[in-house]
């Protein structure tokens, strides 16, 4: 039989389009474009109460125990899950649920760096330490307010975009208000100036959020609004009220130096806390106490609770005072130390997330905890051997490369054993609180890291940041089964090799 013919005039069937590349399909709308911006917005305030205020009060001649406390002005960052509740509740007028919190929070953080820019750190360290503790309280709160934000206006499909793009944003971010707002302070515009420019990013960032999509409203809320509202209150002016009652005891000879007036704050502040817990659970605060009660339910969840303070508390220790010792220990240039600290800091600490997460795809979750817990000790020394030799460039950049690498690394496997720790009927609020546990370990080593470096010097303060490593390794050893366990789906039986 011929071959069948082909007829030239006969019209050619329409050929199936190619189908575009997915990953085209989630990046290439606007969600994620927002994601990049609010991502942007999100990461901006944290150096402004942190590294970059810490480097202006030291070119300002602020003393280094001083400028240590002022690390306490990132508490708001640690106690965001009390009003987290609230934000959720509550929305300002006019904007839709979500975007009215982003937008007011900006505006707030746009009027904080503008009044802060009017000060002298000299003559008003009071009103400087005001201003940092709003900026950490309008940041966190943003926080709050675009996590949720995040989570309701993506699908499935988008929220692994939206996470690596708002990401993306938060770390460009802190390069600006960190790395290149040191530089700007340097060389041209001084720091009144870069904080004046900051407060005009917020009011962009804050026009960015009253135009970013909307999100469905709520279809319900799980407990009722006057009972949250109760417990929250009930639970501020217990704490409030332990508060100023024990300051006002005569602690007498225990606040006769730095170390006991700072072992005297940290019971009050623990006492007030606990306080607060039980004012909670008396009044009914239900979107507070139901997810602590789940987590302590759980096999070993106190030790699991100090893991979490412990496992990076030697590269808190290390990190809290870094700008400081490079300016005035080491005896670089703000514009050197913004070249590399900053800049090259933050792209190894990049890169080694990065690779953390490459290494947890085939390791189990211990493992890299482990080893990366390790590391992040060990690179400790280099700033060490920085203290101790002449002033070098080179040896600068390969210290902070090295440390910052091992710590991404460490931070990697450290949010995946918090995501582990997430009970997914509470995992919003849960991550909240388990995240703002973390950053106890950050926030509060300020203080005794100042006092610490005043005592014994540079040299020997980052020998002990490689010892506040040990307890939460060791910690880590004595969990190893439990941690195991959480790295294993429910129902899964382990695999024999």
């Amino acid at each position: 039989m011929p071959p069948p013919t082909t007829n030239p005039s006969a019209t050619p069937s329409p050929q199936p389009r190619a189908p575009r590349n997915p990953y085209l399909d989630v990046f290439a709308n606007r969600r994620i474009a927002a994601m990049l911006l609010l991502g942007f917005a999100s990461g901006l305030p944290l150096a402004l109460s942190a590294g970059s205020l810490q480097a202006w009060l030291t070119v300002e001649g602020v003393d280094i125990a001083t400028i240590g406390f002022f690390a306490l002005a990132g508490l708001p960052y640690t106690f965001k899950f009390v009003w987290a509740p609230l934000v959720d509740r509550f929305e300002p007028p006019g904007l839709g649920r979500r975007r009215g919190w982003l937008v007011l929070t900006q505006i707030g953080l746009a009027l904080a760096c503008l009044v802060m820019s009017g000060l002298d750190p000299g003559r008003s360290v009071m009103a400087m330490g005001v201003c940092a503790v709003a900026i950490a309280f309008l940041s966190a709160s943003q926080d709050v307010a675009f996590d949720a934000y995040r989570s309701d206006l993506l699908g499935d499909r988008e929220r692994g975009a939206g996470a690596a793009v708002s990401v993306l944003g938060y770390r460009l971010a802190m390069l600006v208000s960190g790395g290149l707002a040191l530089i700007l302070a340097d060389q041209w515009l001084g720091w009144p100036g870069t904080y004046r420019l900051m407060a005009a990013l917020f009011a962009l960032m804050a026009v960015v959020s009253a135009f970013s999509p909307r999100v469905a409203p709520a279809q319900g809320v799980a407990s009722d609004v006057r009972r949250e509202l109760v417990g929250f209150v009930s639970m501020l002016v217990a704490g409030g009220v332990v508060w100023f009652a024990l300051r006002a005891l005569p602690w007498g000879a225990l606040e006769a130096d730095r170390f006991g007036r700072l072992a005297v704050l940290s019971f009050c502040l623990l006492a007030s806390f606990a306080a607060a817990l039980k004012a909670a659970r008396w009044a009914g605060f239900p979107s507070f106490i139901a997810p602590w009660d789940a987590f302590f339910s759980r096999d070993r969840a106190v030790a699991l609770l100090a893991l979490i303070v412990l496992y990076k508390l030697g590269d808190a220790f290390a990190g809290t005072l870094s700008t400081a010792f490079l300016i005035r220990g080491a005896g670089f240039s703000q514009t050197e130390v913004g070249a590399v600290n900053k800049v090259l800091g933050l792209g190894a600490t990049i890169v080694g997330a990065l690779a953390g997460g490459a290494w947890l795809a085939r390791h189990p979750l211990y493992t890299a905890l482990m080893v990366f817990g390790v590391l992040q000790a060990v690179s400790n020394l280099g700033y060490w051997l920085l203290s101790v030799a002449p002033k070098n460039f080179t040896l600068m950049a390969a210290a902070i490369g090295l440390e910052n690498l091992c710590g991404g690394m460490g931070t990697a496997a450290f949010v995946a054993f918090l995501m582990a720790l997430t009970d997914r009927r509470f995992s919003a609020a849960q991550f909240a609180l388990l995240s703002a546990l973390a950053a106890v370990g950050r926030v509060y080593v300020g203080p005794a890291a100042g006092v610490m470096v005043e005592a014994l010097g540079w040299p020997t303060f980052f020998m002990w940041t490689v010892v506040a490593a040990l307890p939460g390794l060791l910690l880590l050893r004595w969990l190893r089964r439990t941690i195991d366990t959480l790295s294993r789906p429910a129902g899964s039986s382990e695999e024999t090799t």
